[in-house]
């Protein structure tokens, strides 16, 4: 199991992930909902800063980023591309998710991240 308990972020990462915690969109509500409280048998974080920036969701023991995309997403491809390297250099597993995936097909979504959990676990 790969570790990575410690990632560096910045001081303005950090206090960004504070305020988005309370400003989640309703897919991130929804997400959250279904995966808080160890409920796929790991730990999940929410809004995690990461170098510069912050991902929705953080799974810590096995360094998967997971993001909800919307409809800022598709302005900001390039962008989101950046950041996507950057953090994958880090060692951390990258996994995209739609709004509609998430508000229509929960429990696909949960099914590809349990396969994902358990491939990375061994």
């Amino acid at each position: 199991m790969r570790n990575h308990n410690i990632l560096p972020y910045t001081p303005e990462a950090r206090d960004l992930s504070r305020k988005l915690r309370n400003s989640m969109t309703k897919s991130e509500g929804l997400f959250w909902k279904k995966t808080k409280s160890s409920q796929l048998g790991v730990v999940m974080r929410r809004q995690m800063p990461i170098l510069d920036y912050v991902v929705d969701f953080y799974i810590k023991d096995l360094g998967i980023a997971i993001e909800i995309d919307g409809s800022s997403h598709e302005n900001n491809f390039l962008e989101d591309a950046t950041r996507q390297d950057r953090i994958e250099e880090l060692g951390v597993t990258f996994v995209r998710f739609s709004n509609h995936q998430i508000q229509n097909n929960m429990n696909e979504v949960l099914a590809e991240l349990r396969e994902l959990i358990h491939d990375l676990s061994d």
